[in-house]
């Protein structure tokens, strides 16, 4: 296997690392709980699902294989018809649906191909509140098509009433026309002396998130892996501090891991051990490492924009935007 480059941040489970971190893996459940665990669960989840307590997940994060023939380590996700896809996916939910809160969130992610599925499974059972659409900045080209490059997230809720932290959420951009009142005060923005920015509540199509790539602390060889900040907008959003997140194809750890920053509670179930064991690593790096990149003073940055310096001199571990 060559060599990475110095400069190559890509997490990876050394040999000598996977039997303390293997010991770190929840046991498999054999009887109902009644109480939902902590941590990172080796598992296929239709199995171990139906032992979970009912009503204790307050945020579903859902990050399904999309309809298309996808490896995952040693096994391949096939592309399904639409009809399929869609009678695949509400067996998930239907297995899900009984543990989540009454006041419970739920976030799907999917393509523009899964996305009619996700509309008929989940309009079964829940609240259709939004489709959040994400500019993937990485996408292969297309000689006789448009280039594929973004995402979506159906953000649903198990009822009416629902968690939803506006003030959390908020996105720092670049004032391009600074505008003043008559007496010369900023108008609806700030003038921070390295820069002019405006606080903005969050919209829907969102085109400040980095794919984590190989100069990224947070990036493992999990081909379809989420940022943090990407999950860090949607936790901050709809939950609070105490709250249990549930993510039932957890991958290389991303929600889990962003859950313990924000000082939530969280179960991850993967049924490939090599991914478990990336997930545990990282989250034991968080446990003395809690910046996430592209959020800090409490609000979203812009991608490759700068934090201004009093505020770098101030807090050192702050990072500087995506």
């Amino acid at each position: 296997m060559p060599q990475p480059s110095p400069r190559n941040k890509t997490l990876r489970v050394d040999p000598e690392e996977r039997p303390s971190l293997g010991r770190a893996l929840l046991p498999t459940p054999q009887h109902p709980l009644n109480a939902l665990p902590e941590g990172i669960l080796h598992a296929r989840a239709e199995t171990v699902l139906p032992l979970l307590p009912k009503s204790a997940v307050n945020l579903l994060f859902l990050d399904p294989p999309y309809n298309l023939t996808k490896k995952f380590g040693p096994e391949t996700f096939p592309r399904q018809s639409t009809e399929d896809y869609t009678a695949w996916l509400d067996a998930w939910l239907e297995m899900l649906t009984p543990l989540l809160h009454p006041q419970a969130s739920i976030y799907l992610c999917g393509d523009w191909r899964t996305s009619p599925s996700i509309h008929a499974a989940a309009s079964r059972r829940f609240f259709l509140r939004n489709r959040i659409t994400w500019e993937r900045e990485k996408g292969r080209g297309a000689r006789n098509n448009w280039k594929n490059n973004s995402e979506d997230i159906w953000f649903c809720t198990m009822g009416r009433q629902y968690t939803f932290n506006v003030d959390a959420v908020k996105t720092r951009r670049r004032v391009i026309a600074p505008y003043r009142d008559p007496n010369g005060a900023p108008k609806d923005w700030q003038d921070t002396g390295p820069g002019r920015y405006r606080d903005t509540h969050p919209a829907n199509l969102w085109n400040d998130i980095t794919i984590p790539f190989w100069s990224m602390a947070e990036n493992t060889d999990h081909p379809t892996q989420k940022s943090e900040k990407l999950l860090a907008r949607l936790i901050l959003a709809s939950s609070n501090p105490g709250d249990t997140i549930l993510d039932p194809f957890a991958g290389s750890g991303a929600a889990c891991v962003v859950a313990q920053k924000l000082g939530r509670h969280y179960l991850g179930i993967e049924c490939n051990e090599d991914y478990c064991l990336a997930a545990l690593k990282r989250l034991r790096h968080a446990d003395t490492d809690t910046r996430i990149q592209g959020y800090h003073e409490g609000v979203f940055w812009d991608r490759n924009s700068k934090e201004p310096q009093t505020a770098a001199k101030s807090r050192r571990k702050a990072p500087h935007g995506d």
